[in-house]
């Protein structure tokens, strides 16, 4: 049976093997389509449009997530018990306490962002406040202060840099293909610009796979770190299944933010698909019950 300890370490093995893989794709594509266009300013225009746009989202992220699912601070005197939770694990953890917000929704979902430990945010829903005992409650949490710790946020937002780099490469590559490019372009085999084509229209399908396995792995990795925090994973696997059995989606569901939540925001919509193969492939969270099963395979 796997250790806490040792499912962590194979969570962040799988997350930098991803990683590698996307770095390949990125620059072998890049590559590829500055040589065959013969022109060097695509990529070098692409890497920075998506540098400067994707800095800025990073910069802002916590304010953009906040605003998205109409988040506000949530007053001490209301939540007393809300702070007190997260200002204990926070202590336990080494963290500063984070900004805490409540959302008026009654879905049960949290969620952490924020470009680092000093710069912080934890919103939790009005329906996870309502619909949690205190050990569940814990566990979500704990989920949540694990996504700051490991510096998940900063993993995502290198994710989405890369995403974006690809997307605006084979947007432009696009572009020059149909309406010129290269000048010795028309003499080259035109089977290759079919490939080149094809490839450009694939790459940001595949990027974008890659970014949701990335944010799957974290979610694991969030899991293991939350339960070695508490030192009661079932706490987290109940909170989970919980979270799971509510159906309805929130409110103010977003595609831009649905990974940086404990669950898919869109319920059981944002559940379904043609098949569990897809389903896995296409989904921002992996099944609910692969985490709980992952957690009361945990020792601690």
């Amino acid at each position: 049976m796997a250790s806490l300890y040792t499912q962590q370490s194979r969570n962040v093995t799988k997350t930098w093997l991803l990683m590698t893989a996307f770095l390949i794709i990125v620059m072998g594509i890049g590559w590829g389509a500055s040589y065959y266009f013969g022109n060097s300013y695509i990529l070098y225009g692409a890497v920075a449009f998506a540098l400067v746009m994707n800095i800025w989202a990073y910069w802002f992220s916590d304010k953009v997530a906040i605003a998205s699912a109409g988040a506000k601070p949530a007053d001490e005197k209301e939540y007393v018990e809300l702070h007190r939770i997260i200002e204990n694990l926070a202590i336990t953890a080494g963290l500063p306490k984070p900004r805490v917000y409540i959302i008026n929704d009654p879905a049960p979902n949290a969620f952490a962002a924020g470009r680092n430990e000093k710069h912080a945010v934890i919103a939790v829903t009005t329906g996870l406040l309502g619909m949690m005992e205190r050990h569940e409650l814990e566990g979500v949490l704990a989920h949540e202060l694990s996504h700051i710790g490991n510096r998940d946020i900063l993993v995502m937002t290198v994710a989405v840099v890369l995403v974006g780099f690809i997307s605006v490469l084979a947007d432009m590559a696009m572009h020059v293909s149909f309406f010129g490019g290269g000048g010795d372009r028309d003499n080259k085999n035109p089977f290759a610009l079919i490939a080149v084509i094809v490839a450009m229209i694939f790459a940001p399908i595949a990027a974008q796979l890659i970014q949701l396995a990335i944010s799957r792995r974290r979610e694991f990795l969030a899991d293991a770190s939350g339960a070695l925090l508490t030192r009661y994973p079932d706490g987290l696997a109940s909170a989970l299944a919980k979270i799971g059995s509510y159906t309805a989606p929130m409110q103010r569901a977003s595609t831009s933010t649905a990974h940086l939540f404990i669950s898919n925001p869109f319920g059981a919509a944002g559940r379904k698909s043609a098949g569990q193969w897809l389903q896995k492939l296409f989904s921002t969270h992996p099944p609910v019950q692969e985490r709980i099963s992952a957690l009361h395979g945990m020792r601690v």
